[in-house]
């Protein structure tokens, strides 16, 4: 199993994934500039999408979108505290945050990573990011993380969605309790693990 991935871009949300469920993988390093692997490959001819992360499986499945092979990952290994059961209505409280996270928080990082938006712009996505995130921190006012507690997907794909704020000058510290869920993650053994092989701590 193969992961290509670029240091702290959304791909390190699998990442952490595979190192929680302790599945055998390599990691194939991806540079955003020229789109060329580590090895000297073209990336665009193995993802035309020319986006990370990307998974080939030991069995070839192709897998792109981040949200969608951490979802994956943590099914084929049968993992239900990184993604309950089918049947179980937290599996959809998971997904939900999934969803929000991956079209409301990740979408809006965006402008900051791509050419053409000027600082006016991306003062309105900043503004838009503090509603969001203010949403979040509600949500963990008396609770550890999207379920109560434990450590989930969802969980793993925030806590690297909202490691950008820092790139993007957006000041969340007066968010007391998404402060501390971040430090909870932070301190997770899986987090730590993938965070030093991408070389970010």
């Amino acid at each position: 199993m193969r992961l290509f991935y670029t240091a702290g871009a959304c791909s390190l949300a699998p990442h952490i994934v595979l190192q929680e469920i302790g599945k055998d993988f390599k990691l194939v390093n991806v540079s955003f500039k020229n789109h060329q692997t580590e090895d000297g490959q073209d990336f665009l001819k193995i993802n035309p999408k020319g986006q990370v992360p990307f998974l080939i499986t030991d069995e070839g499945l192709h897998l792109s979108e981040g949200a969608i092979i951490s979802q994956y990952l943590a099914e084929i290994m049968q993992n239900t505290d990184l993604l309950p059961a089918f049947g179980d209505l937290k599996r959809y409280k998971v997904l939900e945050w999934m969803n929000y996270i991956s079209s409301e928080l990740h979408k809006s990082y965006a402008p900051f990573f791509q050419k053409g938006f000027d600082e006016a712009s991306k003062d309105i996505f900043r503004e838009k990011l503090l509603k969001q995130y203010a949403w979040v921190d509600q949500q963990f006012a008396d609770s550890e993380n999207v379920l109560g507690q434990g450590f989930t997907i969802a969980d793993i794909y925030l806590f690297v969605v909202t490691r950008w704020a820092s790139f993007i000058n957006l000041d969340l510290s007066h968010l007391k309790a998404l402060q501390r869920f971040m430090h909870r993650m932070q301190q997770h053994p899986s987090v730590q693990k993938a965070m030093k092989n991408e070389g970010i701590i």
